[in-house]
């Protein structure tokens, strides 16, 4: 009789390559096979691989990772766009990232990955009410992780945040698909006003190492933030911005700026 788990992944293209990998790096590193199968090899979807590492990571003494993977197995069978989404993260780091490989990595060993889809799952909590679960993810995942994704923030998917440390992104806050950012980004407010007070980035958009996008103010699709700025106006889209604060300096560069990674700003 075939079995089960191998009839799923070769139907999910993406879980294929992940278990096929993940059987690789059992064999090239043994001392690694307990976690490479309790994490993947183990499960019979991508899906309950990606809700027992989320368990796994944020696991502590105040909630252990059975209850935390059952409310992620039940967050993501009410909502199945967060596995989606977390297929495409994938793709796009395997795509963007010259660190990453495999499709294994991002789900075993990068923290951005991990932090995006334990703020998935946060969300939806958000959204159905459960503020005060929503606030716990949060906080795991800002302990854990060094990321600080407000629930209420709406992310879109294909989203790579590379190396992931100190990065802000707020209550209101809007990001797009197939956006890219580095370390140290703030997606932050100005001050104390309250209600829609955080940025709202369009798709498509490079935001460069320990940039600060402040305030109700959109950045238009396939942009560029120049590593180090703070911007504090809308910025149109195609355009790269740099500064202190942050000026409109040229054309994006490329139609895809996200994708191709071109940090280097025109006239440098």
């Amino acid at each position: 009789m075939a079995n089960p788990a191998l009839q799923i992944a070769e139907l999910d293209p993406v879980w294929s390559r992940i278990r096929h990998e993940a059987e690789a790096a059992h064999r090239a590193e043994p001392l690694l096979g307990g976690m490479i199968h309790s994490s993947v090899l183990h499960h019979p979807s991508f899906e309950r691989a990606l809700a027992f590492r989320i368990a796994m990571k944020l696991a502590s003494e105040e909630m252990g990772a059975q209850i935390l993977r059952e409310i992620v197995d039940e967050a993501m069978a009410e909502e199945p766009a967060i596995a989606a989404a977390a297929r495409a993260d994938i793709v796009a780091i395997h795509d963007r990232d010259p660190a990453c490989h495999t499709f294994l990595q991002p789900l075993l060993y990068f923290k951005g990955f991990q932090a995006v889809q334990a703020y998935r799952v946060g969300h939806v909590l958000w959204t159905r009410g459960r503020s005060h679960m929503a606030w716990f993810f949060q906080m795991r995942v800002s302990e854990v992780f060094g990321v600080d994704i407000h629930p209420a923030a709406r992310l879109g998917q294909g989203i790579m945040i590379d190396h992931a440390h100190s990065i802000v992104i707020g209550e209101t806050a809007v990001v797009g698909d197939n956006v890219s950012m580095l370390h140290s980004v703030t997606l932050g407010g100005t001050g104390k006003e309250d209600g829609d007070r955080h940025p709202k980035i369009g798709d498509g958009v490079l935001i460069g190492a320990g940039a600060k996008v402040l305030g109700n103010i959109r950045v238009g699709r396939c942009s560029r933030i120049a590593a180090g700025s703070v911007v504090l106006h809308d910025v149109p889209p195609c355009k790269t911005v740099a500064g202190v604060p942050a000026r409109i300096v040229g054309e994006a560069g490329c139609d895809q700026p996200a994708v191709s990674m071109d940090h280097v700003v025109p006239g440098e």
